[in-house]
C-alpha cells in the first residue's frame, strides 16, 4: 500500500482450503488482513471450491460484508449433476452448491457469484446437461465460465465413453445462448455506486473500476481517477459491465499518499534495484516511473558481461578463445589417432 497498490488479489488453487495444513484457517487469515488494509483499498477473493467454503460459511458471510472486501466469490460447480459430479471425483453434490450460494446470497445482499461449468463430460446425458441448464436459470450468474470437455490424454476421464463432439458443441452453444439471454445489470442504472479504479479497458477509451460486487463499471478516461475511489451514477448497462459518470460532491477515497503504480510497473521492487548504479556511481533516487532512460540504460550496461564492455574484457575473451582451439586440437587429434 505504501507503493500506491490499491487492490489485491487473494488467489490459490483453492482458496478456500487455507491453512488445513498447518492449523489454521481461510477465515483467520482474513481477519488479519483486513486489519492491515486501508480505506480506499480492496480485497477480492479466489476460487473456492464447495467443500471447504461450507465449513466457514459463517464467518465467510461476515467478511464478504467488510466494507473493505468485495462482495464476490468464485465458486464452479461444474455441472448440475450429481451422477456427472460422482465420475468427475468432485467432493461434493449439487445441493452443497446450492447450500454455499443460497446462504450467501441471504446473508451477503448483492454478492456476486461467479461458476464455471463442464459440457459434455463423459457419460453426460441429455438429462444431465437439462439440470444445469435448469441451475443457470435459477441462478442467473453474472459470470459463468463455459467450458467444453476436451479429454486430456493420459487422464482417467480419455478412457471414459466420450459425448460424441457435435454433441458437446450443441450443448455449449445452448448454454452459452442461455448466459446471454439474460442482463444482469440492468436494474442498476440510475443507482449511485461507489467504485475503485484500477486499469484502463481493453479498447483504451475508458478506465475500468469495480463497485462492492465486484462488478465492471467503466468510468471516464481521468487520470485523477486512477488508484482512487470515487462515487459515481449509473447510466448504461451492458451484459458485462455497467457505465458510470463520476459525482462532483462526492468524497474521493484514496489508499494511499504514494501516487499508485504507472502501467507497467512493478510493485515489490527493492531501492537497490531500482535504482541501480551506473558505472559505480550511485543515482540520486527517483521513483521508478520517473527514472531517467539515461539511468535504465546505464543500470543494463553494468549488468552486461565483462567482454561486452570492451578494453580488458576483450584480452579474456582472446584467451579464452585460443585455449578452447588448443583443447579442439588435441581432442580431434587424438580422435584420429585412435582410427
Amino acid at each position: 500500500f505504501t507503493e500506491g497498490v490499491c487492490e489485491i488479489w487473494l488467489t490459490s488453487e483453492d482458496t478456500g482450503a487455507y491453512g488445513r495444513d498447518i492449523g489454521t484457517d481461510l477465515p483467520t487469515l482474513l481477519w488479519k488482513l483486513v486489519e492491515a488494509i486501508p480505506e480506499g483499498a480492496m480485497l477480492r477473493l479466489g476460487m473456492t471450491n464447495p467443500p471447504y467454503i461450507l465449513e466457514h460459511l459463517e464467518e465467510m458471510a461476515k467478511i464478504l460484508n467488510h466494507p473493505r472486501v468485495y462482495a464476490f466469490l468464485h465458486i464452479p460447480v461444474q455441472s448440475a449433476s450429481d451422477s456427472v459430479l460422482m465420475d468427475m471425483k468432485r467432493e461434493y453434490c449439487v445441493a452443497d452448491f446450492k447450500q454455499v450460494v443460497d446462504f450467501l446470497k441471504e446473508k451477503v445482499p448483492g454478492i456476486t457469484i461467479a461458476t464455471d461449468i463442464i459440457c459434455g463430460f463423459p457419460g453426460e446425458t441429455d438429462e444431465d446437461f437439462q439440470e444445469t441448464m435448469k441451475l443457470v436459470e435459477q441462478y442467473r450468474f453474472p459470470s459463468l465460465f463455459i467450458n467444453q470437455f476436451y479429454p486430456r490424454p493420459g487422464t482417467p476421464a480419455a478412457k471414459m465413453h466420450q459425448v460424441p463432439a457435435a454433441v458437446k458443441k450443441q450443448r455449449t452453444k445452448d448454454l452459452s445462448q442461455l448466459f446471454h439471454s439474460y442482463n444482469p445489470y440492468d436494474h442498476k442504472v440510475g443507482e449511485r455506486q461507489r467504485v475503485l479504479v484500477t486499469e484502463e479497458s481493453f479498447d483504451s477509451n475508458y478506465y475500468v473500476a469495480h463497485n462492492p460486487f465486484y462488478e465492471q463499471v467503466l468510468v471516464p478516461k481521468d487520470p485523477l481517477l486512477m488508484g482512487k475511489m470515487v462515487e459515481v451514477n449509473i447510466y448504461e448497462a451492458g451484459k458485462h459491465f455497467m457505465k458510470g459518470q463520476p459525482v462532483s460532491d462526492a468524497r474521493v477515497y484514496t489508499a494511499s499518499i504514494t501516487r499508485p503504480l504507472a502501467k507497467g510497473e512493478v510493485s515489490g521492487l527493492t531501492e537497490e534495484f531500482r535504482h541501480a548504479p551506473q558505472n559505480g556511481t550511485n543515482w540520486k533516487a527517483h521513483p521508478s516511473a520517473e527514472i531517467p532512460v539515461k539511468t535504465r540504460l546505464s543500470s543494463w550496461m553494468a549488468l552486461q558481461l565483462p567482454w561486452q564492455q570492451g578494453g580488458g574484457g576483450l584480452k579474456i575473451l582472446s584467451v579464452s578463445l585460443a585455449l578452447l582451439a588448443v583443447l579442439v586440437m588435441f581432442y580431434y587429434g587424438g580422435m584420429k589417432t585412435e582410427l
